[in-house]
């Protein structure tokens, strides 16, 4: 196939591809039928009365069943992987409990005057479960097999008999694409006959590493060297990966994702985030290692969906991007969360309540708040009329908040405020000189006031549990925006954030100040909810012998994703992009956490880089830090990087930009 265009290359290793896959979804309805049949055999072998075959019809029921579950739950886009390997022996396992990689046996590589070959003796695919041919042979092997471990753990410079580690992108039963990387890209090698195609960067590898120069094979042994480091460091601290365009950033530091979650499962079964500034990137990340998506252990975000719930994907102007992401915008969320509860203190008389009543005016106050805010509490107790006028709630409410604990978490002792200045208009504390008598006649007051439903709701209304979207609703205001802004942005970066927060849809820079707010105000506890019973679970009989459909991988990946605030390890990517107020946002999904930062300093779109940085290391915390730097760009053409090493110049005089090592001519 050589000099065959790129294009019909890759068409026709997709062909490949779908041919396997398709010989394996035959297989998978085969096993199906056959789990199908067993459980109906086994389910008429009740007519057998012993109470040994009725024991043995029930396992085989239930073992038909979880079969069967498990087929159907791992039916679609379970095929991921493949490698291509030399002839050789598997790896023998360590005292980590890993598998390692051996050297292909000995003869496997043949070297003559025109270079390196070798035939491919074996190739693997790799899915999320394992699934035999009628003659037993593997067309799929599981991921978690111990034969699988090479696609996870092959390096360039540690290849094992690895050649080519291929990630097949699925959807359903069709292969989408396929994206190669070359382990051994000094050998030409064969399969069934023909040289083995490679698509992607493997394939500009593979063009690199057979050039007849010895320069140029030092320029690959050294790309693979800068890789390799950056994939094997030790996890224990925070990584540095930067190198400017066409340098393969990204796509190493995912392999360091495989890698790592191959390596030690434990260790990361808290999860692993990737972080992508932008839904393109993200998508495709999904499509080089969407092998991660296993058992939760790895979430791919974009930062405008790092928010459980919130899908952002528009942009704001740059002006107000810069507003929104500064830091300084920390100081304007913390006055708008205190400021969303207080509003005006204009007093509305009402009529007096009755003995044991509670009465608080609910007219609509004179400035927009997310909810009207009650301005007066009345209350008759002990034979006497208790009231709390505007100014002393203000008061109260002023004292509440002057702790630092999220707003909506200082409800309980804003509750306690009440009811104290209550208890002391009520003159009850002195009635009593001991000390339980009195204990029990302030918990009695307290019961009674806080048993009425009145009191309930006018804490609701005076103390309302405020959401972020509500609060960020309040900051669309200009006025008040103003108010909880002076001195903090200037008038026009209010107005202009103030019209951006009107709009329908949230940008990808609302997100973090979503969850900033979400940090500031709080989520009170609340006890969960007991599952419900589904009638078919008082069924007794065969049916109750059946185990409930189980979540698939892919389901239970999602819901695992959905629950889990913190990960064991954060990769992200284009780091030099993220603004301060995102850094703190992903900064508290890994704050007991390892990281790999990925990124290029010379393309920051930040305007601010050391405001940028100190906001970065917050983040990363005070953990040891490693930096790498990727020194070659093999990716593009000399004449493009020439280019861009003039405008780095101009924009960073003294940086050095990545020598590129190939050139259109």
């Amino acid at each position: 196939m050589k000099g065959a265009p790129v294009a019909d290359v890759r068409d026709r290793e997709i062909s490949v591809e779908q041919e396997h896959l398709d010989q394996v979804y035959r297989r998978l309805e085969e096993k199906i039928h056959e789990a199908e049949f067993l459980m109906n055999d086994a389910a008429k072998r009740s007519q057998v009365g012993t109470p040994g075959a009725l024991a043995e019809r029930d396992a085989q029921v239930f073992r038909a069943g979880v079969h069967l579950n498990r087929l159907n739950n791992e039916f679609e886009d379970f095929l991921f992987g493949r490698i291509d390997l030399l002839r050789g022996k598997d790896g023998k396992k360590g005292p980590d409990g890993a598998y390692t990689a051996v050297e292909p046996a000995e003869g496997a590589v043949r070297e003559d005057e025109s270079g390196k070959h070798a035939e491919i003796a074996e190739t693997l695919h790799i899915g999320r479960i394992g699934v035999l041919d009628a003659d037993y042979s593997p067309l799929v092997i599981d991921w978690r097999a111990p034969a699988a471990a090479p696609f996870y753990r092959s390096t360039p410079v540690d290849p094992g008999r690895v050649v080519r580690r291929r990630v097949i992108r699925s959807k359903g039963r069709k292969v989408l694409g396929v994206e190669d990387d070359l382990m051994r890209p000094e050998i030409t090698a064969r399969l069934d006959g023909e040289v083995l195609p490679v698509i992607g960067d493997g394939a500009l590898m593979a063009a690199l590493g057979q050039a007849r120069s010895h320069s140029m094979r030092d320029i690959v042994a050294s790309i693979q060297a800068e890789q390799d480091m950056v994939i094997r460091a030790p996890a224990a601290s925070v990584t540095y990966v930067e190198g400017g365009p066409g340098t393969g950033k990204t796509a190493v530091a995912l392999h360091r994702a495989a890698y790592l979650l191959y390596q030690d499962r434990r260790r990361y079964a808290g999860g692993i985030l990737i972080v992508s500034p932008t839904p393109l990137l993200v998508a495709y990340t999904e499509g080089v290692l969407p092998s991660l998506g296993e058992e939760g252990q790895v979430a791919i975000r974009a930062v405008g969906s790092l928010v459980d719930g919130v899908e952002a994907a528009e942009y704001d102007s740059p002006a107000v991007a810069r507003a929104k992401g500064s830091s300084r915008m920390l100081r304007v969320l913390r006055k708008a969360a205190r400021g969303a509860l207080e509003g005006t203190t204009a007093h509305v008389p009402a009529a007096a309540p009755q003995d044991g009543q509670l009465s608080f005016g609910d007219e609509e106050p004179a400035d927009p708040r997310p909810a009207a805010t009650p301005t007066r509490l009345r209350v008759v107790a002990f034979g006497r009329r208790l009231e709390l006028d505007a100014d002393h709630l203000d008061r109260i409410r002023r004292t509440a908040l002057s702790g630092t604990a999220p707003v909506n978490l200082l409800r309980p002792r804003a509750r306690k405020l009440l009811l104290d200045a209550l208890w002391a208009q009520s003159g009850a504390a002195g009635r009593h000189t001991d000390p339980e008598l009195a204990a029990e006649l302030r918990s009695s007051f307290d019961d009674d006031i806080t048993s009425e439903d009145d009191f309930i709701r006018f804490l609701d209304a005076w103390w309302p549990e405020l959401t972020p979207r509500g609060v960020l609703t309040a900051m669309s205001d200009e006025k008040r925006l103003g108010r909880w802004a002076r001195r903090i942005l200037n008038p026009g970066e209010v107005r202009k954030v103030a019209r951006s927060l009107r709009r329908d849809a949230l940008s990808v820079h609302d997100v973090a100040l979503l969850d900033e707010l979400q940090a500031i105000l709080g989520t009170p506890h609340r006890p969960k909810k007991k599952r419900e019973l589904d009638p078919l679970d008082l069924l007794t009989g065969l049916e109750e012998l059946m185990p409930q459909r189980e979540e698939s991988q892919r389901e239970r990946a999602e819901r695992l994703a959905a629950e889990r605030t913190e990960y064991a390890h954060v990769i992200v990517d284009e780091a030099q992009d993220l603004t301060p107020m995102q850094w703190r946002m992903v900064g508290r999904r890994g704050r007991h956490a390892t990281w790999t930062v990925v990124g290029d300093p010379a393309q920051s779109s930040w305007s601010d880089p050391d405001e940028a940085a100190e906001a970065r290391d917050e983040a990363l915390g005070t953990r040891p830090r490693r930096r790498f730097e990727l020194t070659v760009n093999y990716r593009n053409p000399a004449e493009i990087a020439q280019l861009a090493a003039k405008v780095l110049a101009l924009a960073m005089p003294g940086a050095e930009s990545p020598s590129a090592v190939r050139s259109t001519g």
